[in-house]
């Protein structure tokens, strides 16, 4: 017979998870840290990185100090294209943390992904339950993209974009699509996702024979990327942190 937990008890996470959710590392070089025998836990080297801990009654410390949670950033980058959102790429391409260089800042993680031919708006944080909040389907704020393609779409075209069509057994679709201009033989679109899927505006776009030339997301939520230098950054100010995922919705 299970088990239930008791109503009100602290939960248990993983050792790597538990610093990820410190925000001190991710999870991946969390991991690395524990095998290496530099992690305590109520005193005693762990090194595995699935050892149960319990959120806010374990101590953890990291080289012989102390593992409390580091202060919460909130950062906006414009993305330039030719990035790859990751830490570390196994390619040797360059990567988002470029545009950090010499900069003294706490470890960041991007909150949500844009591919490396996409550029625009990227949030940047340490806080994985706002970050979980920003990327949630169910609660997270919409996104916004200006999108160049290889043709002049009439008003059906773009009706059967906020339609949808079925692609390799996923639904997708765009939640508003609106011509913003044209030029001899392509134009700029509007779109804007209310849920975010893998490659989501390419491939419903190839689903209808376009190609994308260009796409840039210009807003998260009411965030938008404004005069933002390409490759240039900020912090979030507290009221646009709590717009894009109120209090409520981050757990």
């Amino acid at each position: 017979m299970r088990r239930r937990p008791l109503q009100g008890a602290a939960p248990r996470h993983g050792l790597a998870r538990a610093l990820s959710k410190l925000g001190l590392c991710s999870r991946t070089e969390a991991a690395r840290w524990i095998e290496a025998g530099r992690v305590r836990v109520d005193g005693r080297v762990v090194r595995d990185p699935e050892f149960p801990t319990i959120a806010g009654g374990s101590r953890i410390e990291v080289d012989g100090l102390s593992g409390a949670g580091a202060k919460r950033r909130y950062l906006m980058l414009n993305k330039p294209r030719g990035l790859v959102t990751t830490a570390a790429d196994e390619h040797g391409r360059e990567t988002i943390y470029r545009c950090f260089e010499g900069v003294d800042l706490p470890w960041l993680a991007p909150v949500g992904r844009l591919d490396k031919a996409s550029e625009g708006l990227l949030l940047m944080s340490n806080d994985p339950a706002w970050a979980a909040a920003i990327t949630d389907p169910g609660i997270g704020p919409s996104k916004t993209y200006h999108v160049q393609i290889d043709a002049i779409p009439d008003a059906a075209l773009l009706a059967r974009l906020e339609q949808g069509v079925l692609s390799e057994g996923e639904p997708l679709r765009a939640a508003r699509a609106t011509l913003l201009r044209t030029g001899t033989r392509n134009a700029w679109l509007e779109i804007t996702l209310d849920e975010g899927r893998n490659r989501q505006i390419r491939r419903l776009l190839e689903a209808f024979h376009l190609a994308t030339l260009r796409l840039v997301r210009v807003a998260i939520g009411t965030l938008p990327l404004g005069g933002l230098a390409k490759g240039a950054w900020r912090d979030l100010t507290p009221q646009e942190v709590s717009a894009l995922a109120p209090p409520s919705d981050v757990r």
